[in-house]
């Protein structure tokens, strides 16, 4: 289901969203991003959004780490998959965005 039709089926999902903004990272972002930080302690950015509204169903992930160096793209979120493979179990969706950090 897209954001804007679960917006417009459940109002309170955006009311989420709008909270979220200026809040803390729910615990599923947390863990997730403590197991990518275990991972990939170089990354030079790293920012794990739930996108399902809060309820840890879908994930969005961007990382920039130099572990990336020289690897496709396809090998890249093998990697994050790889790091993520239990977690991935709970979840219903995950968008995984990488890059190599500029010199």
């Amino acid at each position: 289901m897209s954001v804007l039709r679960a917006i417009r089926c459940n109002p309170q999902v955006f009311r989420n969203i709008i909270a979220r903004s200026s809040s803390s990272l729910t615990d599923g972002e947390m863990r997730i991003k403590e197991v990518l930080k275990e991972k990939f302690p170089h990354a030079s950015s790293l920012k794990v959004v739930d996108i399902s509204g809060g309820c840890g169903a879908m994930y969005e992930i961007h990382i920039e780490s130099d572990e990336f160096r020289g690897k496709r793209t396809v090998q890249q979120h093998q990697l994050v998959n790889q790091a993520l493979k239990d977690e991935i179990k709970a979840m219903h969706g995950l968008r995984i965005f990488t890059d190599v950090p500029r010199k």
